[in-house]
């Protein structure tokens, strides 16, 4: 018969036989018995620590799974393309933000500005719509395209007036795109204007002599390498560069003259110079027509006091990984832009 009677008994040995045993061999077995009661104490301490674990981990992923499921319900899926299309309400002055630099893959692209403008033009109960912009401008091709919508949308929909409307700043591209509406209001205080068209780089030839390092470049077509900025400028290609930006300067300004007509004091010689101005100013030179708010047009102007916000939306997913990668992103887009013509 086994027992385990004290902590001088060890198991499977009765006390008469533990007691005839030597004193060396009794003194073995006492401290084997400590060390198995040590494994045996490490051994549930470990069993407890990972039930615990487990019990943790079960409660995280049902709480993630909770918050998925009520992402879902709140905004719809995660993944999708943001939403454009407000509900539908009574009589309403509709409202379209041109948010940032007007660039291609941003909240401001031509994508997203005219699928707005469309949702803006067709909803039943909008009187008129605003573009309320604050953008120091962008791509002349996607400034281009919003113009033309904004022309398309207002023989569709000959009812409804477009009032373009500059807080901040509406400079360059993002004036094209304002010269496409009825009227433009601003701010006193605004910066207005900026017609003109910008493009550069950098030249690192001094650099690299500097350091030792030698370019090589193998291209088939003599301009292949134009305007390579570790090679040294070539005067024609600065020439046939400077062209391009000429008769791109060129297409904004008739785009101002179509939008804005003998509005413009085209005998002011600097109209056309890529200044920018104030509002006031703006106004004197017949770029900006009054001085009012968004509030202002919808209430005085368009005769629709409530305002419904039709602009471009990301989806939550969207927003967060904009939010991680924007530091990497804002590089991007500033050096594709200053590769290129850009209005601004």
């Amino acid at each position: 018969m086994s027992e385990w009677d004290s902590e001088n008994a060890e198991w499977g040995v009765t006390r008469e036989e533990s007691a005839q045993r030597p004193e060396g061999r009794t003194q073995e077995a006492r401290e084997d018995s400590k060390e198995w009661r040590l494994i045996e104490k490490t051994m549930m301490s470990m069993q407890a620590e990972q039930r615990r674990s487990r019990r943790w981990g079960i409660l995280f992923k049902t709480l993630g799974l909770l918050y998925l499921f009520a992402l879902l319900f709140t905004f719809g899926s995660p993944f999708g393309s943001g939403d454009l299309t407000p509900g539908a309400g009574g009589p309403h002055t509709a409202l379209v933000d041109v948010e940032g630099a007007i660039v291609q893959g941003q909240d401001a692209s031509a994508d997203n500005l005219v699928t707005a403008l469309e949702n803006a033009f067709s909803a039943e109960q909008s009187k008129g719509v605003i573009l309320r912009i604050n953008s120091p401008g962008g791509s002349p091709v996607q400034a281009d395209y919003v113009y033309q919508a904004i022309n398309r949308l207002r023989d569709e929909y000959p009812d409804k007036k477009v009032h373009a409307v500059i807080s901040d700043i509406g400079a360059s591209g993002a004036y094209y795109i304002a010269a496409a509406a009825d009227r433009i209001h601003a701010n006193p205080s605004s910066l207005v204007g900026s017609i003109g068209v910008r493009g550069g780089g950098f030249g690192f030839t001094g650099a690299m002599e500097k350091l030792g390092i030698e370019r090589r470049l193998y291209t088939a077509g003599e301009n292949k390498a134009f305007l390579d900025p570790f090679l040294p400028e070539d005067p024609e290609q600065v020439a046939f560069w400077e062209s391009v930006l000429d008769r791109t300067h060129d297409q904004f300004i008739e785009r101002v003259r179509e939008g804005r007509g003998d509005k413009l004091k085209e005998s002011e010689a600097d109209l056309f110079s890529g200044l920018i101005w104030t509002g006031q100013r703006a106004r004197e030179l017949g770029l900006v027509d009054s001085f009012n708010s968004p509030g202002q047009v919808a209430r005085n102007v368009v005769g629709a006091e409530e305002i419904v916000d039709y602009s471009y939306e990301p989806s939550p997913f969207q927003r967060i990984m904009r939010d991680l990668g924007s530091s990497v992103g804002q590089g991007v887009t500033e050096t594709l832009m200053n590769s290129g013509p850009v209005l601004r």
